[in-house]
């Protein structure tokens, strides 16, 4: 990559950080939030977006919108990473379970701020291109598993956070017993092919569990392992 290439990329990441902070103003009512926190604003501004996407698609990369990522698959709106992340209240020295590896993206937004990122993708040639990617730019805090994410990943549990990157039609309960007490997890939850919100999970320390409605959302469907 040029110089002057790099350049655009980085200016590009600039104007879509303002976009997506619009966007967090527009839906402040819903989300709670008015803006991004500083950690998910600084991860944003520095992920390279067009590595996760195929080439085909890399002059779109910085386009506030989902692109299709092969297998049925996409990575998701940058606005749609960014609040996920912050739902989750990533913070340094945390332990965080994401569930639909795709890309890679949404993982390495979490690694610029947690400690450790296990991600868990049902689609084998996704999983290891998405683990290789993560390896090649140097993102060693992420660990990728293929295995069906509904079971989660029990042997690392419990995680300070979850976080879904697939529709589920229901909240999987081995997910919830695998937040820590007081751990949050963030899922979409409806049809593959009709209405979906995005849920808030809470796991209070004192054992009950606590969801909200967040925004209404459209995902691909989280696929069970066979």
């Amino acid at each position: 990559m040029s110089a002057a290439d790099a350049q655009d990329y980085a200016g590009q990441r600039a104007r879509l950080v303002l976009e997506v902070d619009a966007m967090y103003s527009a839906t402040r009512a819903e989300t709670g939030f008015t803006a991004m926190s500083a950690p998910v604003r600084a991860a944003l501004a520095k992920v390279e977006r067009h590595r996760f996407v195929p080439a085909d698609q890399q002059s779109l990369a910085y386009r506030n919108h989902p692109l299709p990522i092969g297998g049925g698959q996409t990575i998701s709106q940058p606005y749609i990473v960014a609040l996920s992340t912050d739902l989750v209240a990533p913070r340094a020295g945390q332990r965080v379970l994401e569930i639909g590896t795709g890309s890679g993206y949404q993982a390495a937004m979490l690694a610029e701020i947690v400690s450790k990122v296990y991600s868990i993708e049902l689609v084998p040639s996704l999983g290891k291109e998405a683990a290789e990617r993560l390896r090649t730019l140097g993102y060693a805090n992420v660990e990728v598993r293929i295995g069906d994410g509904y079971a989660g990943w029990p042997e690392q549990a419990p995680f300070d956070s979850i976080l879904v990157t697939a529709a589920a039609p229901r909240v999987p309960g081995a997910l919830v017993e695998q937040l820590k007490p007081g751990g949050r997890m963030v899922i979409p939850v409806g049809a593959s092919h009709g209405a979906q919100q995005l849920f808030l999970i809470w796991n209070r320390p004192d054992g009950t569990v606590e969801r909200k409605s967040v925004l209404a959302v459209r995902f691909v469907p989280l696929v069970p392992g066979k």
